[in-house]
């Protein structure tokens, strides 16, 4: 004859099974590290400017040189409270890596862009987007052409107010942008499609 089942064993098992399922470990670290905190540089700077927009980059060491987009974010100018040096600053979406970085001179200038009211062209001897310094030439396009307008009358203030300071001899830039200064702008070569045609083309759907 077959032994009676104790009632109780089952009543055990599935006491143990949802004992199982409702652990919940706690480990902890066996090395604690301490918080850093992360500097951008930015805390240091007032905001005078800032604006969403399209940035482009001529490629001109491409076999075909063309204009290519560096990426889609707020532009900004931000002025050292100490130093009154300006640096125009722009990062991408989401990603939040810059894709441009270079400081304001007096012999920067923006350049309207040919079949665009919304767009600038100008060169840069030193952006640091890549970490090291080298020079560009760069093209901005905004969701229209009054945005655009804003941009370059902000620009041009902070241009004249360093040229001023300079004049003043004040706070003279002792950064790459300057070592780099005499470097030759670049240029577009001959024969290939004015920047504005194809940054036009590019930035309809923005």
């Amino acid at each position: 004859m077959a032994a009676a089942k104790d009632p109780h064993q089952d009543h055990d098992t599935s006491t143990e099974n949802a004992d199982e399922s409702n652990h919940d470990p706690q480990f902890e670290p066996i090395v604690s590290l301490p918080e850093q905190e992360i500097k951008t540089l930015e805390e240091d700077e007032e905001e005078l400017f800032k604006m969403r927009a399209k940035l482009f980059r001529f490629a001109s060491e491409n076999d075909l040189p063309e204009w290519k987009e560096r990426g889609t974010g707020d532009v900004k100018l931000l002025r050292h409270k100490e130093k009154g040096t300006i640096r125009l600053l722009m990062k991408r979406d989401k990603t939040l890596t810059i894709c441009a970085n270079h400081y304001i001179t007096p012999t920067m200038e923006l350049k309207p862009n040919a079949g665009s009211d919304r767009a600038w062209v100008w060169n840069t001897h030193a952006d640091f987007a890549d970490e090291y310094p080298k020079p560009e030439l760069l093209a901005i396009c905004f969701l229209n052409a009054e945005n655009a307008q804003k941009f370059k009358t902000k620009f041009e203030e902070c241009r004249k107010a360093i040229e001023e300071r300079e004049k003043k001899g004040l706070g003279k830039n002792d950064n790459a942008e300057k070592v780099t200064e005499k470097l030759e702008g670049l240029s577009v070569k001959e024969g290939n499609k004015e920047p504005g045609e194809e940054i036009g083309e590019k930035s309809e759907k923005q």
